[in-house]
């Protein structure tokens, strides 16, 4: 897999999440543990989209 590959993986990746996380934060009553842990797996595929681009 190339490096640009890896990176549109992520990408996809961190998108999906993102929506997962606005249909848990749209719920009439939202998990916030749930919330916490999508965050957190965001967070951790922006680093390391930004390791892979930014040497």
């Amino acid at each position: 897999m190339s490096l640009e590959d890896r990176v549109k993986t992520l990408q996809e990746k961190h998108h999906d999440l993102e929506k997962t996380l606005e249909d848990e934060e749209n719920r009439p009553m939202p998990d916030n543990i749930v919330i916490h842990d999508l965050k957190r797996q965001k967070l951790a595929i922006k680093d390391e989209i930004v390791r892979l681009t930014h040497p």
